[in-house]
Parts: C-alpha cells; structure tokens; sequence
C-alpha cells in the first residue's frame, strides 16, 4: 500500500508541471550495474527532469553525475556520494576489479569531480565519501531545501 501511495504522490506532481520542473530525488541508491543506470539517465536526461540528490548515492547511481548537466542537479545537507573502483564477480564468487570500466567512470565524471577521486587516491576498491562542503562547491543546494517525510525515503530515485 505504501508503494502505491508514493506512486500516487509522486504520479500527481507531475501532472500539472512541465518536463523542466519535474524532479527526480535520489535518497537511498546503493548502485548496481553500469549499464542499467547509463540507461536510467539517458532517459532522465532526454526527460529534461532535474534531479535532487538527497541522501545516498554509491557506486554506479553517482553516473548521474556524468550524464546530467549540472544545472540540473542539486544537493541536499543529507546528499553523500560514495565512489569505489567497478568491479566484476570473478572465480570463487570473489570481486575482481574491472580497470577497464574504472578508467570509463572516472573519464565521465565532471572535470571537478574527477579532481577530488584523484585528490584522493582514485578509483580503488576503497570507498570514499564525497558530501557537505566539498559537494557543494561542486553543485548547487537545493532551494529552498526540500523537505522529506519521515518513512518515505525509497531506494533509488523517485520522481517528485
């Protein structure tokens, strides 16, 4: 029920605004397959929706960075990115790291944003965490700043 209540909300704020002031509001995306979201964003891009970036945003979901403008994306005080290295299951079940598809992340990424992975060591299995300030040097806050419900965060981006 509680997913049909957030696709109703979600489905009337639509209705109503044009394409520009639509939004999507990423919350809580652990990441996934590469390909998936490059797919996910052409589409928002084409959309010409914006996206609010407000809570966690890992791995493969931190593409939006890439393949939206960044006039079309703010962040939040809650907004944090993580980066690691991509990686693929090898023998054993274990992560084997993917230099190929790294070295493609990283080429994407906006000139700043590659500035500060490389500031710090670069794509490696380590994650690093890229929020408050640093952020927001690079993208604009959202405002006024959204505000969000208690128990209505969802996992991966949701159209406001």
């Amino acid at each position: 029920m509680k997913g049909w209540m957030a696709l109703l909300i979600s489905t009337s704020a639509l209705v109503g605004s044009h394409a520009s002031e639509a939004a999507v509001r990423i919350t809580d995306d652990p990441g996934g397959r590469i390909g998936k979201y490059i797919f996910r964003y052409e589409r928002l891009r084409a959309s010409g929706h914006s996206v609010i970036i407000d809570g966690f945003c890992a791995s493969a979901c931190t593409i939006v960075l890439a393949m939206l403008p960044s006039d079309r994306i703010c962040v939040t005080s809650r907004a944090e990115l993580a980066f690691h290295a991509a990686w693929d299951i090898g023998p054993r079940g274990r992560p084997l790291t993917n230099a190929g598809a790294t070295r493609m992340m990283y080429l994407m990424y906006p000139a700043s944003v590659r500035r500060w992975i490389s500031q710090r060591g670069g794509l490696t299995r380590r994650t690093i965490f890229l929020s408050g300030s640093p952020l927001k040097a690079m993208y604009r806050s959202c405002s006024p700043e959204p505000a969000r419900e208690e128990g209505s965060e969802t996992s991966g981006p949701r159209q406001d």
